[in-house]
């Protein structure tokens, strides 16, 4: 679970405005890419019994590529606007298949054909949803903000029950997590249309398309890995 909201400023650029309806087609078309290569990456190292046991037999090696995660996305609005356009791609696909590598766990917990069906509950759900924060006239200014305070919450209360091992707290935290990252897919959608209606260069557009891609796929997968504990079939 990724906390990081990796878009935090608007970019300045020609006074001429941009469509939004073309910029979200680059922000889905990248998320869509980076969940392709999530998914793909995640199915090969499941079904390979030797990166298997490299990768999820090791605690070093899984949680080093857990904290390589957190900094790529920290990294990630730093380092975006240094970048061309081909490199902030890249490094975006490379983030999902490093992703991959550490969600493929879910396929030695979950059933194949429950993984398969909570992705296209939660693909669902996160259309509407998307879509509500697309065309709804209200302000959704504090619903984000109260999401992200669960966040914080979610976050502290996922850490302590590492060591408390509580059925209870994982499953108050499965509540709350599917409540927290339904808020945040309206939110962010509105906040990026937000931006999209700001001035930019097409450069600039594709970046912050980038980057709106990032905010949308942290939203779907923990989504989705939230509604795999409450949908999910275990092995």
């Amino acid at each position: 679970m990724n906390p990081y909201n990796p878009y935090t400023q608007h970019f300045a650029g020609s006074p001429a405005r941009s469509d939004s309806s073309a910029f979200f087609r680059k922000v889905y078309a990248y998320m869509a890419g980076g969940l392709f290569a999530t998914g793909v990456t995640a199915t090969v190292v499941a079904s390979n019994e030797s990166l298997v046991n490299m990768i999820l037999g090791n605690r070093i090696v899984f949680y080093g590529l857990l904290i390589a995660e957190f900094v790529m996305v920290l990294a990630f609005s730093k380092v975006v606007e240094r970048l061309s356009t081909s490199a902030a791609a890249a490094f975006f696909v490379a983030y999902a298949v490093l992703n991959g590598l550490t969600m493929s766990v879910i396929f030695l917990v979950y059933t194949a054909s429950s993984i398969g069906s909570t992705f296209f509950v939660t693909a669902g759900a996160f259309g509407a949803l998307s879509a509500y924060g697309y065309v709804t006239k209200r302000d959704l200014t504090g619903v984000g903000n109260f999401a992200m305070m669960g966040l914080i919450g979610l976050i502290i209360a996922s850490i302590v029950n590492l060591f408390l091992n509580s059925p209870m707290i994982y499953w108050l935290t499965t509540f709350v997590g599917v409540i927290v990252f339904t808020a945040l897919t309206a939110y962010d959608t509105q906040k990026l249309k937000a931006f999209a209606a700001s001035s930019a260069t097409p450069d600039q557009q594709s970046k912050v398309a980038l980057q709106g891609a990032l905010m949308l796929y942290l939203d779907f997968i923990n989504l989705f890995l939230f509604m795999l504990r409450l949908l999910g079939r275990r092995r």
